[in-house]
């Protein structure tokens, strides 16, 4: 007996189930398009995933049944082509009807969150429009400094007015999926809406409201790792305001154990920044013949080096460092000639030295050995 009440329980457990699994059903028509092929695609977080190709008929309506998990709101896009045709966010059991043409206008019915996504992506869409219009009126080229000016702030004052406009919609809307879509907006591929450091406080208070609703939403995860993101990007520019100027650029890069080590931790009154090639024999004997006697010499009274590999063989500058046992901080990202460090210090070729004294990059020119250590003996005594 107890064994067919477990049973009656599993049973009323599937069907309570099954009962809140309604399907979602999109009906449509495609104007202008009888017998075509309509692509229905589902946001992925950043991909579309292909779900279908339906046909549409003689007067080119057509119909979808897809599976929407309760609680788990869908982005899925329909396409003519490579052509969107229409933006849809939808929920469990939702009955929508879309009116579109190959040229992507459409309305949608039975879907209110659908319909604040038509809404947003129209006004989006507009705002890029005008900002491609106001470019093409100008000839870059051949403009006047004022030209350019004006250019700049006319787009400049368009750029602002949109973020308002897209802040006050994600604020007053967020507990709505939708405003996940906005603060993902962009101008350009590099150039996001939602571009300030301090927008991150923005996503993550979006974030903490959608989690309220949708807490096992796919795009609420990825909102929330953009928001994590974010908000360690400002922390960290926040400690950089706030750090004590430097008299140098910066570096932190890894050491042959993969731990980054700053330029800024070594406490030394003279720092040698020595770039060079471990795939030079003369650069590896210059390590052995000059720079160890000037450390072994110096270091006890207020010297270091710093010394950055250039190149991107990774495994043969550890082997050189074993082989060498050299004493000093030894790094290399492994970015050959495109390593940012490099452009920092004005270094166009290896070997290059740099000395850092005091805290500021010594801007005199010390000529060879016999002039560093004329400087040292000068600046460590």
């Amino acid at each position: 007996m107890k064994r067919f009440s477990t049973l009656a329980v599993l049973l009323v457990a599937v069907l309570a189930t099954a009962a809140c699994a309604k399907k979602t059903r999109i009906e449509g028509t495609l104007a202008g398009a009888p017998d075509s092929q309509v692509i229905v695609k589902l946001l992925d977080v950043n991909a579309y995933k292909v779900l279908d190709t339906l046909k549409t008929n003689a007067s080119g309506a057509f119909s979808y049944k897809m599976d929407v998990l309760p609680g788990q709101p869908e982005f899925v896009y329909l396409f003519y082509g490579d052509r969107k045709i229409a933006s849809l966010l939808l929920e469990n059991g939702d009955r929508v009807r879309v009116s579109a043409d190959t040229l992507g206008a459409y309305t949608v019915e039975g879907s209110p969150e659908s319909e604040k996504l038509q809404q947003i992506e129209t006004e989006y869409n507009a705002f890029l429009q005008n900002f491609v219009r106001d470019l093409s009126k100008t000839d870059v080229a051949t403009a006047s400094p004022e030209e350019i000016k004006a250019l700049q702030r006319s787009m400049g004052a368009e750029y602002v007015a949109y973020y308002r406009k897209a802040l006050s919609y994600v604020l007053t809307n967020s507990h709505s999926l939708t405003t996940v879509p906005v603060l993902f907006q962009r101008v350009t591929e590099t150039f996001p809406i939602f571009n300030q450091d301090t927008d991150a406080i923005i996503f993550g208070n979006v974030c903490d409201s959608l989690k309220t609703v949708y807490p096992d939403s796919r795009y609420v995860k990825a909102l929330e790792r953009e928001a994590n993101a974010r908000k360690n990007t400002l922390q960290i520019n926040q400690r950089i305001q706030n750090a004590p100027e430097l008299g140098y650029p910066d570096l932190n890069l890894p050491d042959v154990n993969g731990s980054r080590v700053a330029l800024s931790s070594l406490d030394a009154r003279v720092v040698l920044v020595h770039f060079w090639s471990a795939t030079d024999a003369t650069h590896v004997l210059f390590n052995a013949e000059v720079l160890k006697p000037l450390y072994e010499k110096y270091h006890a009274k207020g010297f270091d080096i710093y010394e950055i590999c250039v190149d991107t063989d990774k495994a043969q500058w550890a082997s050189v460092l074993r082989n060498q046992q050299l004493p000093w901080t030894n790094v290399c990202d492994g970015l050959g000639v495109a390593s940012p460090a490099l452009p920092l210090y004005g270094v166009d070729g290896v070997p290059t030295s740099v000395l850092i004294v005091d805290g500021t990059l010594n801007t005199t020119e010390v000529e060879g050995e016999a002039g560093l250590r004329r400087l040292l003996d000068r600046t460590l005594r």
